[in-house]
Formats: structure tokens, C-alpha cells, sequence
């Protein structure tokens, strides 16, 4: 695959890996920031009772407010501004009325434009008290993302990111999604590289500087495999087991990366109310 440098690339998916200059990493910065406090809110609101919906509709009148824009929003024909995945759905879930139980998981993906730039970020929200396995599942998707993000490096290849997270889930005999992967962002929504969550070492393209995409494995407690329901986007464990996803924006600079979506307050871990 080749790179071409991303201030003279069409706003398109091409085939082409772009690479984003200091202009590019300023916009994600502040497109990333702005999707980390509405993140940070969600953190806030979340407890048993509280809809799906509330949620989404937190979130649409944040951005609204800061003049930002849920990318999300009639993609593809999807009608929320966020997606809302509850125990066993692995991605793409879509907010509605039923209220949120004591003992739920749910991850919250949210992607705001600012100014032409797209910040992508999810999180886990315990509701109230929840399982021990739920928490030991949590902490395990989150520290996956992480190794991940720690191979993040010039002359890394992308199958590096991979093995790094399938290497440490494996052993604790958890399975990682292969239907979802990363991608490439920046101006537009999704572009390459695919940023595939397992894989061996030394494959896939080379790291370079100015490279944008997110890391966002999807673990699940019994198997791998996932199918989509009949609304054509909410994907769900086939054996009904519990799933979660951390996501992150990060770009590759000189000498690693910069995660551009932390959270202002720290929630970017997983945080139990009995922490």
C-alpha cells in the first residue's frame, strides 16, 4: 500500500495511507479533545434507570453547543448520534428508551467533526455494581488497547498492533472480534489502513510519521464470533457471552504516537463504583 501526504489528497477514500502534517495533528487534537468531554459527560450520567437515549441526546446537544457535528448522524442512513452497545452487543447499537440495569455494561461510541476533522473514541460505563467477570473483562479490553497503542512507533508495521493485543488477551482466555477493525481517520470518516486486532508481528504496512487512525479492539468473554441483527447494524456475540471495546484516535509522530482523544478528568480507564 503506498502513502501520499494528505494536504494534497482528495477528501476521499482512495487506496492511499495519507499522512497528515502539524495542520492535520492540530485539527485532531481539537477534534479529539471535544469528543473526550462528551465522553467525560457520558461518564457522569450513567446509572441505572437512564436510557440509551438520554445518552445519545447528551451527546447531540453537546456537540450542537460547541459547534461540532455527530458523524454518526444519517451515515449510511444510521439516525442517532452515537452508538450504544450493552452486554453482549459488540458494536454499533443504537440508543432507545429501555432504561439502563444495575449490573449492565455499555459502550458509548461518539465521533464529532470540528472544523473538517473527526475525533473517534469509545468507552465501557459500569452501570452501578457489576460482576466480577464483567470488571476482569473490562480491565483486560482496556490494557489490550493499550499494548496496542504502545507499538505505535515509526517502522512498527500494523500487525504488530495486532499481535501485541491478541498476545495478551489470548491467555486469558477471552477471544478478540476479527469482524471490526480499526481505520484510518483524519478528514474523512473511515480511511485506510484497516487496523486489524490480531495479527503477527512485521505485517501489514510500515508506521509512518503522520499517520492517523484508532485502535479499538472488541473483546468478547466466550468466542469470537459475531453476526448483525436484522436492523443491519447492531452486532452481537453469537454464543451470548459478554463483549467490550475501548477505542482511541492516535497519530504517529517522529519518535511514537499521540493519543488524541484522553479524557480531560482521567475516565478514560475503567473506573467501578466500588474503585
Amino acid at each position: 500500500m503506498s502513502y501520499v501526504e494528505a494536504a494534497g489528497a482528495p477528501l476521499r477514500k482512495t487506496g492511499h495511507i495519507k499522512l497528515h502534517g502539524p495542520e492535520g495533528f492540530a485539527g485532531m487534537r481539537k477534534a479529539g479533545q471535544l469528543t473526550a468531554q462528551a465522553l467525560d459527560l457520558v461518564h457522569e450520567l450513567v446509572a441505572p434507570g437512564v436510557s440509551t437515549e438520554a445518552i445519545d441526546r447528551l451527546v447531540f446537544e453537546f456537540a450542537m453547543d460547541h459547534g461540532a457535528l455527530p458523524a454518526t448522524l444519517m451515515y449510511r442512513g444510521y439516525r442517532k448520534s452515537t452508538c450504544t452497545s450493552i452486554n453482549h452487543v459488540v458494536c454499533h447499537g443504537i440508543p432507545n428508551d429501555k432504561p439502563l440495569r444495575e449490573g449492565d455494561v455499555v459502550n458509548v461510541d461518539v465521533t464529532l467533526i470540528v472544523e473538517g476533522w473527526y475525533g473517534d473514541s469509545s468507552r465501557m460505563y459500569p452501570v452501578g455494581e457489576i460482576p466480577r467477570r464483567a470488571e476482569r473483562l473490562l480491565d483486560v479490553t482496556y490494557e489490550s488497547m493499550m499494548r496496542g497503542i504502545a507499538e505505535v512507533k515509526p517502522g512498527r508495521h500494523v500487525g504488530d498492533i495486532g499481535a501485541a493485543i491478541q498476545e495478551f488477551v489470548e491467555p486469558f482466555h477471552m477471544s478478540v472480534v476479527r469482524d471490526f477493525c480499526g481505520h484510518g481517520v483524519g478528514q474523512i470518516f473511515h480511511d485506510e489502513p484497516n487496523i486489524v486486532h490480531v495479527g503477527r508481528r512485521g505485517d501489514g504496512p510500515e508506521l509512518l510519521p503522520g499517520m492517523i487512525f484508532t485502535i479499538e479492539p472488541m473483546i468478547n468473554l466466550g468466542r469470537p464470533h459475531v453476526k448483525v441483527l436484522s436492523d443491519g447494524w447492531t452486532a452481537v456475540t453469537r454464543d451470548r457471552s459478554l463483549s467490550a471495546q475501548f477505542e482511541h484516535t492516535v497519530g504517529v509522530t517522529e519518535t511514537g504516537c499521540e493519543i488524541f482523544t484522553l479524557s480531560p478528568k482521567g475516565y478514560h480507564k475503567p473506573i467501578f463504583s466500588n474503585d
